[in-house]
């Protein structure tokens, strides 16, 4: 069973910082991590800055399509008003069929603001106590959601990137 996590942090840069840390976890296969995006949302800045990290392509990971439907209800929405906003609201019910529910949109969005930044992460099989502390480090809040199987099938269903067809 996956779970999506934000982690969300009181400084601009401390996601990327902590993206390194999960890297070189699932490397050491202490965490097995299938997608991840960042978003940084520098003070004096009106809106965040995101990066899905396409070095994670491949199996398991997700589309930027997914990212890009998730950053838009949580970020952009409150910024474009009630006309584009009636329209995502109909996106947000297609986001809860696999998982993300209102409420978790709401918790991102209410905690991630500016001069923070979060991690978001699609992870799983994760040896708990080594990964927790190598996060000792950062100073953080954990939001997260477990996906049921028929969820996380769904979400792969729905936004997983197909592996390119091999060059001839």
């Amino acid at each position: 069973m996956a779970t999506l996590t934000v982690l969300e942090f009181d400084t601009a840069d401390s996601a990327q910082k902590a993206l390194h840390v999960v890297e070189d976890l699932s490397k050491r296969q202490l965490i097995n991590l299938h997608d991840a995006a960042i978003v940084t949302w520098p003070e004096g800045k009106k809106k965040p800055k995101t990066e899905q990290l396409h070095n994670l392509a491949g199996v398991g990971a997700l589309s930027g399509a997914f990212w890009g439907m998730l950053f838009g209800l949580i970020f952009f929405v409150p910024i474009l008003g009630i006309v584009v906003g009636a329209a995502m609201g109909a996106l947000a019910g297609s986001m809860s069929h696999v998982g993300i529910s209102d409420d978790f949109i709401k918790s991102v969005r209410s905690k991630v603001t500016e001069g923070t930044s979060a991690l978001f992460l699609m992870t799983s099989d994760a040896v708990e106590d080594r990964v927790a502390d190598a996060m000792k480090q950062f100073k953080f809040e954990v939001i997260a959601t477990n996906l049921s199987a028929e969820e996380e099938k769904k979400l792969h269903e729905t936004f997983v990137e197909e592996e390119a067809a091999p060059a001839r």
